[in-house]
């Protein structure tokens, strides 16, 4: 048997390190997060993410991981850089620094912190395919009419009702026209750089 066999025939895919105690964790945090959010806030895509790189930590799925860099790492880089200055400078992180938050919600909300690095640890690892942008982009479609109809407006999940919290983030446009407009600009504003960038930095 050749060594790329084994590494196919492996499992999990990434070593046991990495692999099981970020199982353990997303098993942890998947019923506190059903029972304080309700099932409709896994629809945002960093909790999409999540879910997404337990899915590559155990089969090694290069185009999962490549499609959470393209939609999800630029985001998250965001967060962290909010983060940083306690969620005052766009207000992403802020509620980890809200008292009213139960400090082990926040204490799960962490992943945000680790997510990039392992985005970008697969990268290196197994490199970024290209096929990620058009995927990527009918996946967020998808999960962008799903946040529309089956959550509610005020959470205004992945911000389909405007840039910014509650569903009055945004009053100019008809709400289904914004969400079309939403739905065309965010691949060519956030998802085609990204793409470049990366299909630039990681070989194929």
């Amino acid at each position: 048997m050749s060594a790329t066999q084994r590494r196919k025939n492996r499992i999990p895919a990434y070593p046991l390190w990495i692999t099981l105690p970020y199982t353990l964790f997303v098993a942890v945090l998947t019923p506190f997060y059903w029972l304080r959010y309700g099932p409709g806030n896994f629809l945002w895509f960093s909790d999409i993410a999540l879910f997404a790189l337990l899915i590559v930590l155990w089969t090694g799925n290069r185009l999962l991981y490549s499609m959470m860099a393209v939609g999800v790492l630029p985001l998250e880089l965001a967060w962290n850089i909010d983060f940083l200055t306690r969620g005052r400078l766009i207000g992403l992180a802020a509620y980890m620094f809200d008292p009213q938050e139960p400090a082990h919600m926040r204490v799960l909300s962490g992943f945000h912190l680790f997510l990039p690095v392992l985005i970008v640890y697969m990268l290196i690892r197994q490199g970024y395919d290209r096929r990620a942008l058009k995927a990527q982009t009918v996946f967020a479609w998808m999960v962008l009419l799903a946040s529309y109809w089956l959550t509610r407006p005020e959470k205004n999940i992945n911000w389909v009702h405007g840039l910014g919290p509650g569903p009055e983030a945004q009053t100019i446009l008809p709400p289904r026209a914004y969400l079309g407009f939403y739905m065309a600009l965010l691949p060519v504003v956030a998802y085609l750089p990204a793409h470049l960038l990366l299909k630039r930095l990681f070989r194929p």
